[in-house]
């Protein structure tokens, strides 16, 4: 079997995850500048087998797309075009980013750690594959 990758886009960086390769378990992987993302991510796929990436789909808690859908759709086509053998699908991520400084807290991690927007990135992208793989499971 291949890796899932999972990404939580942001505007300057975007957190990344990845699965082990039984796609049993998530982790964070990286935290890695937005205008440089997709270059990482051909790198990236280059080295590791890659099955597909779930990219968090922005949305406001009542279900409107948020401002920063526009720019995930257009990494999403451009995803698509390059690459079309890496299938790329949105994935609602609501609240990661409230579940990654809820696990922060949760891990204990000090108020300075918390702080490390880099790391929330990475745990929501975490967050993002661990409820995919659990909503791939459920549909098994």
């Amino acid at each position: 079997m291949a890796r899932i990758l999972s990404i939580d886009y942001g505007r300057k960086r975007s957190g990344v995850a990845v699965t082990d390769p039984l796609q049993l378990i998530a982790g964070g992987l990286a935290t890695v500048s937005t205008h440089e993302l997709f270059d990482w991510l051909k790198s990236y796929t280059l080295k590791e087998e890659v099955e597909r990436i779930v990219m968090g789909e922005p949305r406001q808690p009542n279900g409107q797309p948020s401002e920063n859908l526009e720019r995930v759709m257009q990494f999403v086509n451009r995803w698509r075009k390059a690459m079309p053998h890496i299938p790329i699908e949105l994935y609602d991520e609501r609240f990661t980013s409230v579940l990654a400084h809820q696990a922060m807290l949760d891990g204990g991690l000090r108020k300075k750690a918390r702080q490390d927007k880099a790391l929330v990135d990475q745990i929501s992208a975490t967050i993002i594959l661990e409820d995919y793989l659990q909503s791939k499971s459920r549909k098994s």
